[in-house]
Order: structure tokens, then C-alpha cells, then sequence
């Protein structure tokens, strides 16, 4: 059975990175929204300031309901932040509103990571809810083909992951060199901005990992099938 092959065992180690990067993440989060960034300057303010000083005066800023539900809408030119990021003055607030700034900066810029990323994020979308119950079927039903067409569209999923990973870890990287040349944050107040974006990252990572073991588990038992 396809939930019960010995091939499910690699996955146990990366759900356990997939549960300590969100913990992390939660972690860092809480724990720097208690701390006011040394500027005084809301999540929104910094985000404003970074556009404005990079000629991006056109995108709008607007809140947005949930917690780190924060995002860069590239089609309406929107920066959505989260209540707390957007309101807030805590070093949370701000790093974070900067890191999707970033993306803003990357979409300015035309990086070409993030330009590859929009452009799989149809097909991705649509190979990862696909790839498994082809899969399946095709497994227990006995039809290769069927088999062959999951692994293939699980194998778009997995390109969106990987092309993820720089474009998340360039974003935080803008986020921080703007905090710190523009004086947004203060050098003792650094180690937290990077905590909490760096703890972002790591979900990534996980994410990514997760859907490289899934791959492989897909590619043993179809050939376990030959």
C-alpha cells in the first residue's frame, strides 16, 4: 500500500524539520512582536519608506486579516500586510513588512527567479493536487502511464519549491541591507530582525526537502511497479 511502504520512513525526519521550523517561526515571531523597534516606525511606515526611496510610490500598502498572511501581490502591484505588521512598531512588524517589500524591489527589478516562479505557479498549483490521485490510481489499477503523468506533474510542484528558495532568501536579504543602511533598525536590534526572517526561511527549506522525499518515494514504488 502506498501509506504503509517502507519508502514513508524517509519522510519522518523532514516532518520533524517541517514541525521545528514552525515552531520557530511561531517562536521568533511572538517573541520580537513584544519588542518596539528602536524607530518608532509602524510595519507599514517602513514598508512606505523602502518603496518610496527605491521610485515604487505607485504600490499601494494596504492591512489585511490573519497572522503572517503578509504578501506581495504582483498582478495588482499590492503590498497585503497582516494587522500586526501592518500597525505595529515591533521588530516582527517591521522585518517582516521589509521582507515583502523585498519582493516588491525583485519585482521592480525584474529578478529572475521570482519572474519564473509566477509563471510556474499555474502549473504547480495544478501538478501538486493532480499528481497524487493519478498516482494512486494508476498504482492500484495497474496502468504505468498514469504513473509516469503523476511523477511528472509532482516534478512541477517540486521545481516551484526549488526556484522558491532564492527568491525568499533574496527578498529577506534586501529586507535587511534596507533596515540597516536606511538606519530602520538599530545594529542592536539586527539580531532579532534576522531571527525572525531566518526562522522564515527555514519553513522553506522544510517545504521543499518534503516535496524532494515525496518525489522519491513516487519514483521507488513506480519502480517497484516495472
Amino acid at each position: 500500500m502506498f501509506f504503509y511502504d517502507p519508502t514513508f520512513m524517509l519522510l519522518i525526519p523532514v516532518m520533524i524539520l517541517a514541525f521545528y521550523a514552525q515552531s520557530k517561526v511561531k517562536g521568533n515571531y511572538q517573541k520580537y512582536l513584544k519588542v518596539r523597534n528602536n524607530s518608532g516606525k509602524t510595519g507599514e511606515e517602513v514598508a512606505r519608506y523602502i518603496l518610496d526611496k527605491n521610485n515604487l510610490n505607485d504600490i499601494a500598502i494596504l492591512p489585511i486579516d490573519g497572522t503572517l498572511s503578509d504578501h506581495y501581490d504582483p498582478q495588482k502591484r499590492e503590498l497585503h500586510l497582516s494587522n500586526d505588521v501592518f500597525y505595529g512598531d515591533s521588530i516582527s512588524s517591521v522585518s517582516i513588512a521589509a521582507h515583502e517589500t523585498g519582493h516588491a524591489l525583485q519585482h521592480s527589478k525584474k529578478y529572475l527567479p521570482l519572474i519564473l516562479r509566477n509563471q510556474i505557479v499555474p502549473v504547480a498549483s495544478f501538478g501538486s493536487s493532480a499528481a497524487f490521485p493519478l498516482f494512486l490510481v494508476g498504482l492500484f489499477f495497474g496502468m504505468p502511464f498514469l504513473m509516469d503523468l503523476g511523477i511528472i506533474f509532482f516534478s512541477a510542484a517540486l521545481i516551484f519549491h526549488l526556484v522558491t528558495l532564492p527568491v525568499e532568501f533574496d527578498a529577506s536579504h534586501r529586507a535587511l541591507v534596507e533596515l540597516k543602511d536606511s538606519f530602520l533598525i538599530e545594529n542592536n536590534q539586527m539580531k532579532g530582525a534576522r531571527a525572525v526572517l531566518n526562522a522564515a526561511a527555514l519553513t522553506y527549506i522544510a517545504a521543499t526537502l518534503m516535496a524532494l522525499v515525496q518525489l522519491i518515494r513516487l519514483l521507488v514504488l513506480r519502480g517497484s511497479r516495472d
